[in-house]
């Protein structure tokens, strides 16, 4: 993605849309093969060498910041490495520290303790002096290069800028139509996937509103719910029948940006994109009740709860062998106030069969959680199944949960 200093975009009113480039323009087309191009040029060479290669053909004119924005996004598809045959970290330290008993430092010296400190490490004083900087940045060599044809740079540009925009948000609110419960899934999948904190209004027959936070509205790990913000962009761009307003902070006060479903022009070629993941928190609460001995199994859910004012999108259901059932979700960023009102919610719903996980790491809030409720696991880092378990059980003692 973008860092925020290549964003760029134009607003008018309280409208505001990403600068795109035309991707079919043979200029811009020309551009893009160019620094592809170099790209793979320096293949086996160095960060710096790379580095002043692009400086050198971007320079400084009105297209600068475009050609740094593509830069920015060919660096994400590269990986670098330390091409030394030992430690340069090491190595230095040994050098340093022998150096330190001579004085002065000839070049006999020099040349001598290079040759003494090689030979413990079993290569020549040629490539000891070659590597001992070898794991600065600059140093590093461009190992491995995804390549990808200047068309695909040019949209995957165009994408980034819309993600870009919502590092700026304070809220996200999306109309979706109806559709097939699967399609619905998708898109709540994607959601949570990326551990946003949302709402979610309507029925299957009506569609749903769903409301999510943005990072601009949060006091505490703002940044890094912001990225994850913008990496849901290309999830919701894969689904259909849908449309988005995104409130958007800026200097001249609220803007929003709009997309909808069936026109935005915009293309995801990339399924690397697609369910990026906070934590893979489920995963392990999976593989962890797998060797849990416990009454209650643990199974994925695939249904979306009607709570009347809004709608419930649980990610387990744990059943027992009497018919009793409670669903879990585990949550992912969250805020205490925000918890506070889900819990009403369901208690409006008459709804109690259900858990909600917290990880202490997503917290979004330095705000205290001081609510006692039977119906929220709080986690600091790994979900315990028996945490889980006696949290069901403690629900089934009290006549909340539900048989079938």
């Amino acid at each position: 993605m973008l860092t925020a200093d290549l964003a760029l975009s134009w607003q008018r009113g309280d409208r505001i849309k990403p600068r795109y480039v035309n991707a079919a323009d043979p200029r811009w087309l020309r551009e893009a093969a160019t620094l592809v191009a170099l790209f793979k040029e320096h293949a086996g060479r160095t960060r710096g060498e790379l580095e002043r290669a692009v400086e050198e053909y971007a320079g400084v004119g009105t297209n600068y910041r475009v050609l740094r924005g593509l830069t920015k996004l060919l660096t994400d598809r590269c990986e670098f490495a330390t091409a030394a045959a030992f430690d340069p970290l090491e190595a230095r330290r040994v050098l340093f520290l022998k150096a330190t008993e001579p004085h002065p430092i000839s070049e006999d010296v020099r040349e001598r303790l290079a040759a003494e400190v090689a030979a413990q490490l079993s290569c020549s004083s040629e490539d000891l002096l070659a590597g001992l900087y070898a794991d600065l940045t600059a140093r590093q060599r461009l190992v491995g290069f995804e390549e990808i044809n200047e068309r695909e740079l040019l949209e995957r540009y165009n994408v980034a800028q819309a993600q870009a925009l919502l590092y700026r948000s304070t809220g996200m609110r999306l109309k979706v139509k109806p559709q097939a419960a699967e399609a619905f899934r998708d898109l709540f999948g994607a959601i949570k996937a990326h551990g946003l904190i949302h709402t979610v209004k309507g029925t299957p027959q009506t569609g749903y509103e769903i409301n999510l936070d943005g990072p601009a509205s949060l006091f505490h790990r703002s940044q890094k719910y912001g990225v994850q913000m913008a990496v849901f962009l290309p999830d919701l761009l894969a689904c259909d029948g849908w449309e988005m307003s995104a409130e958007i902070q800026t200097k001249r006060g609220a803007a929003y940006f709009d997309l909808r479903g069936d026109n935005h022009g915009l293309r995801v070629q990339d399924e690397r994109w697609r369910g990026a993941s906070e934590a893979d928190v489920r995963a392990r609460l999976e593989e962890g009740w797998a060797k849990f001995e416990s009454e209650w199994t643990l199974e994925p859910s695939r249904d979306v709860v009607d709570l009347g004012e809004t709608a419930f999108v649980p990610d387990f259901l744990l059943r027992r062998e009497d018919g009793q059932t409670v669903y879990l979700e585990i949550l992912g960023f969250w805020t205490p106030k925000r918890l506070a009102e889900r819990l009403g919610e369901f208690e409006r719903a008459g709804v109690r069969n259900f858990l909600l996980a917290a990880w202490e790491e997503l917290r979004g809030s330095r705000e205290p959680f001081t609510r006692d409720a039977p119906n929220v696991v709080v986690f600091k880092r790994t979900l315990d199944p028996a945490a889980v378990e006696w949290a069901a059980e403690k629900l089934a003692r009290v006549g909340s949960v539900a048989a079938e």
